[in-house]
């Protein structure tokens, strides 16, 4: 009878642990404008300790992609798991409801399947500073409960210091008095951790979207985090006399957009990159009372998590200080996944990874099903075994350009391509995309079968979503 009984038990709990497995909370973060500039991505100079823990703790991916290089398009296709020629939304403040107006969203998904979800600060677009305390360019469908927090710095954007750099725009910065939870990134932190205190009185699952505002433009941070780097040890990125003739016209655009002629000198160039590091280091520092939270309240065992970014950012590499191009420091975003029963901990993948991606990825993780609309490919066996690959290039738009990247090349095709609108990168020869080799006769057949490759996957990326309404926008 003893040995029936303990079947049972042992029964039982399997039970109990399955159930458990299927009820994982999903803590989901994403900073604004930031590039792979941490200690877990090997950077130089970038202090991001909690970051770089939560990567020990989970699987860090040095191949992932943005869809579109600028906010509001990017997190558009991170909620809908659509490409940006499938939703149509190409525009900085197009609403996604505007464009889809019946789809699900990958929070409203969890909602479907019983889970709370809650977003603090910005996971969809908002115009930053301006629109900091407001609702933004949110979607109410996409959550229950929203905060949208307002600190000093919405109110000391006057006191920033101005580097200005060609006629549309400059580095702004500033060194702020008071403590981090006076400023509204240490506001969302504080305000997510208020969420997690309820949560954890609850046997319903979660998904709480954290938004950070930093380091995007202006960068303003607590005076601690400037004093953490000495500007004499950046390094800036020298750019060669000559380089922008190197490129299509479009291509030169998307560069001198916002730098124009007047390149950054040395000496704010280091400013400026101070300023963004800076920045960096103040929400790694807020991710870090998050996580020390979930802890904590006990949270950490059953709840899945994830940092991210929309997008990369030019630090100077290619003589540019923003977003929105077509290289890799503009499309390759960090990615960091973790979560409880986890083998792989504290690897790193190269498997190439996508936006789009995580909608279907975290999904599966909780054994939640994915509406017939959804573009991204789950990457789950990359999760179990870090040797798997996902996919074998990663897609990438902006209004005019199309990228294809690999893990040894990257083919970009502006407006109707030829000779003259091309680019054409050996990443492994050429990690930081200097060499433009479209008119390398040596390349041509390579060029030729990326040319192909692109191909397909605008043709994948533009089919129409299944099951779902589309308003296309009308045409001048």
């Amino acid at each position: 009878m003893k040995k029936i009984l303990s079947i049972f038990g042992v029964v039982l709990a399997c039970f109990a642990s399955s159930a458990k497995l299927q009820k994982q909370n999903v803590l989901f973060i994403i900073a604004d404008d930031l590039n792979c500039n941490m200690g877990a991505y090997g950077h130089y100079m970038a202090k991001t300790p909690n970051l770089d823990r939560l990567a020990e703790e989970g699987i860090s991916f040095h191949n992932a992609f943005c869809n579109f290089p600028l906010c509001g398009p990017s997190r558009v296709s991170m909620m809908t798991g659509l490409y940006p020629d499938q939703s149509t939304i190409v525009k900085l403040r197009t609403l996604v409801r505007d464009r889809l107006p019946d789809v699900t969203t990958m929070s409203q998904n969890f909602m479907k399947n019983g889970y709370t979800a809650a977003r603090v600060g910005k996971i969809y677009h908002y115009d930053n500073p301006k629109a900091i305390g407001t609702p933004g360019h949110d979607d109410p469908a996409s959550w229950q409960h929203r905060v949208y927090p307002k600190g000093r710095d919405r109110d000391e954007h006057d006191l920033c210091h101005t580097i200005k750099v060609g006629k549309s725009g400059g580095q702004l910065w500033y060194a702020a008095d008071g403590a981090d939870e006076e400023q509204t990134d240490g506001m969302v932190a504080t305000e997510s951790i208020k969420l997690l205190e309820e949560y954890a009185k609850t046997d319903r699952p979660f998904f709480l979207g954290v938004g950070f505002y930093r380091p995007h433009l202006p960068y303003i941070a607590p005076k601690k985090y400037f004093e953490m780097y000495d500007k004499t040890q950046i390094c800036v990125p020298e750019i060669p006399e000559g380089y922008l003739a190197t490129l299509p016209i479009p291509a030169q655009k998307t560069l001198s957009k916002f730098s124009g002629k007047n390149k950054l000198s040395t000496e704010d160039a280091r400013i400026a990159i101070k300023a963004y590091y800076a920045c960096i280091s103040f929400v790694d520092a807020q991710v870090g009372r998050i996580m020390n939270s979930l802890d904590k309240l006990g949270l950490k065992e059953d709840t899945i998590v994830v940092f991210t970014s929309d997008h990369g950012y030019h630090m100077g590499e290619h003589a540019h200080f923003k977003k929105n191009t077509l290289f890799d420091d503009s499309d390759r975003i960090p990615m960091i996944v973790s979560y409880p029963t986890m083998q792989e901990k504290g690897k790193r993948s190269v498997s190439i990874v996508e936006m789009i991606d995580l909608y279907p990825t975290l999904s599966e993780l909780v054994g939640i099903t994915v509406p017939d609309f959804v573009a991204g490919k789950s990457f789950v066996p990359v999760l179990k075994n870090v040797h798997n690959e996902s996919r074998e290039s990663a897609f990438t738009q902006r209004n005019e350009g199309y990228t294809v990247r690999t893990k040894q090349y990257r083919y970009t095709r502006w407006l109707e391509g030829g000779a003259d609108m091309i680019e054409f990168y050996d990443i492994k020869d050429d990690p930081a995309e200097m060499r433009n080799l479209a008119r390398d006769p040596n390349w041509q057949n390579e060029i030729e079968i990326m040319d192909q490759l692109l191909d397909k996957r605008i043709a994948e990326g533009s089919v129409k979503p299944k099951g779902i309404k589309v308003i296309y926008p009308e045409r001048n």
